[in-house]
């Protein structure tokens, strides 16, 4: 048996030999309806958060972003969102091998959350859906594991909602990104996993098929939005492989304070 000191003298430690694996995610972008931006961020980061996803068995952290009317004017994407919405994105890491049993709770939790009337009915989903992890990606001399993404301060996150052409598929996606050098220090790649049908009716049912990439910043992404992540939208839609659904950089929220829910 290896020993955590031996497993630990390096940083860089492959995804085989890590005791704690991201196995899926939750990917959840809401959009509190006007004149109630304030309480919903105040009922998500204050009960909701941890009550819907934090204190399940098997999940290893929860991250919240919000996209500011900054965040917004930098969107790219198709006719296939509105690149308006979506002001909030809550992600959440699941452990690997328990996918199943963390959503079984998951809907057991929140049919009784709805029941006992701890819901925001004042809000819209754009886009929540699981996503299986299919691939990891890093920086050139950065070891971090996406394990710990959404611990670490980072200036942002990016994402891509990818709309896969015919016959592709997020190994497609992810061929293609390992040829490249990516911006972001950590990133992934996911394919989605269906929703459970016992799910609260307020989740939309998407059709069609779809990736995810998913890119942590060092910087604010704004900062590095044209010279970075624009050309990576155009290599992916230039390969065939897809159409960028909505592209947006998110920044982090700020813990117990209203900070930007008047400018969303």
């Amino acid at each position: 048996m290896q020993t955590s000191e031996t497993l630990f003298s390096t940083a860089d430690l492959p995804r085989a030999d890590r005791p704690i694996r991201l196995g899926s995610l939750l990917f959840t972008m809401v959009e509190p309806r006007a004149g109630y931006e304030a309480a919903y961020n105040r009922w998500y980061e204050r009960d909701h958060f941890y009550s819907g996803c934090m204190i399940g068995p098997y999940t290893v952290s929860g991250g919240r972003y919000v996209a500011t009317r900054a965040e917004k004017a930098k969107r790219l994407g198709s006719a296939a969102m509105d690149l308006s919405k979506g002001s909030y994105l809550a992600l959440y890491w699941i452990l690997d091998g328990h996918h199943s049993d963390w959503d079984a709770w998951a809907v057991r939790q929140v049919n009784d959350l709805h029941a006992t009337g701890r819901m925001f009915k004042e809000r819209n989903h754009i886009h929540t859906s699981f996503y299986n992890f299919d691939a990891e990606f890093n920086a050139p001399g950065s070891a971090m594991p996406i394990e710990l993404a959404l611990d670490r301060p980072y200036g942002g996150v990016v994402a891509f909602i990818i709309d896969l052409n015919p016959g592709k598929t997020s190994t497609d996606l992810s061929a293609l990104l390992r040829a490249r050098d990516l911006p972001g220090d950590v990133a992934l790649t996911g394919s989605p996993l269906p929703l459970d049908p016992t799910s609260p009716k307020d989740v939309p049912v998407e059709a069609g098929e779809r990736a995810l990439f998913l890119s942590f910043s060092i910087e604010d992404p704004k900062a590095v939005w044209d010279a970075n992540y624009v050309p990576l939208v155009q290599a992916i839609e230039e390969s065939g492989i897809g159409r960028i659904a909505i592209a947006s950089p998110f920044i982090p929220t700020i813990p117990g304070t209203d900070t930007y829910t008047d400018q969303l």
